[in-house]
Parts: structure tokens; sequence; C-alpha cells
């Protein structure tokens, strides 16, 4: 089990083991991902950067990937298909390289 799943595993229902839950998972996805052109936001926990090329800025055409954090968590964890996520309006990607399909689960 990787350290993030501990977390994970221990943040339901508390806000604050949620968001560092969130933040180790955000963690593990850039360090298998690693760039900035795709913004990756969980509000109100966190968000983080992603994939080579070029950079995200305000004002540039969008490159961003947004769910909440049970939806996040499913991701990682191989319960929740990208497809299925994305069909089910559980995940808002619009632009360039947001099809996160590839990333996810982060357990194999």
């Amino acid at each position: 089990m990787h350290d993030w799943q501990h977390t994970v595993a221990a943040a339901a229902g508390d806000g604050s083991l949620t968001r560092a839950a969130v933040q180790e998972v955000l963690g593990e996805m850039a360090r298998r991902a690693p760039g900035r052109s795709v913004e990756v936001r969980i509000p109100p926990y966190g968000a983080t950067q992603i994939i080579a090329g070029p950079p995200h800025r305000r004002g540039t055409p969008k490159a961003t990937v947004e769910m909440t954090a049970e939806t996040l968590f499913a991701l990682a964890a191989g319960s929740l298909a990208w497809p299925d996520a994305v069909a089910a309006g559980r995940v808002l990607a619009s632009g360039e390289r947001t099809d996160l399909a590839g990333l996810f689960p982060l357990v194999r």
C-alpha cells in the first residue's frame, strides 16, 4: 500500500485529512506526469499542474481538469475508470492533453 492510500483510507469525513490525502494524490500525479500544461483542480482541497507542454496560465487556452476529492480517490484506486467518470459528469475536462486515462489508476 502506498503512503497516499493510507491517508485516503483515513480521510473519510475529516476535512483536514481529505486535504492531506488530495495533496498526496496530486503529488503522486505530478511525479508520474511532470509538467505544467494541465491544471488539475480538486476544490476546495488543492490543485497541481502536470503533463509536459506549454505552461498553463491565466489568459491562455484552458487546459484544466476538475473533480471532487471522492472522484479523485476512486480514479486513483482504480474503482472508477476515467471514461466512466467523464461520461457521468464526475470529471470536467477541457483543453488539450486533458485526457488523463493513461495516468489512472495510480495503483497497478
